[in-house]
């Protein structure tokens, strides 16, 4: 057996902590490990605060002459978070409407400078941490998406056991 499941949450702080309590009652159910459920649990509150965040307000970029150059695009206010259980591992993504992730970042996880690493991206780097394989993605015109993934461990008599 497998779980999968997809919210569409708001651009607001409130949707975190539903979206993470979300997901820890899906494993609760489904037996997970409460350790590997909690890791997944903080990378997942990590990618939705940056959504929330950046996930949105984005100006369309065109090049210099283009007569599209600095106009609004259109911000969903929500994004999106699903998540498949099966009975290896766990994929989470996070998708929004923003910017995206600046080119370094979608194309691979960068080395940060000290000055870097105080400003930003510690969230990203700390879904690294608690996941196996991450990529950061960013969909034309459609924002960013984050993907993380993490092998399961099961509680004794759990649902969804290989």
């Amino acid at each position: 057996m497998s779980i999968w499941w997809s919210l569409h949450l708001r651009r607001e702080a409130a949707s975190v902590p539903l979206a993470r309590r979300f997901l820890l009652g899906t494993m609760e159910t489904a037996g997970v490990d409460p350790d590997i459920s909690f890791d997944l649990s903080v990378a997942l509150s990590e990618a939705c605060a940056n959504a929330v965040e950046h996930g949105g307000d984005r100006t369309a970029l065109g090049e210099p002459g283009d007569s599209g150059c600095g106009r609004p695009a259109a911000d969903s206010g929500q994004y999106r978070v699903t998540a498949y259980l099966d009975g290896e591992k766990c994929r989470i993504e996070v998708s929004d409407s923003g910017p995206g992730f600046p080119a370094r970042r979608a194309l691979r996880p960068a080395a940060h400078s000290p000055q870097d690493e105080a400003e930003s991206g510690r969230g990203l780097d700390l879904i690294q941490q608690l996941s196996d394989h991450v990529q950061f993605g960013n969909r034309p015109g459609r924002g960013a998406v984050v993907s993380f993934d993490k092998v399961l461990k099961w509680r004794e008599g759990a649902l969804l056991t290989v």
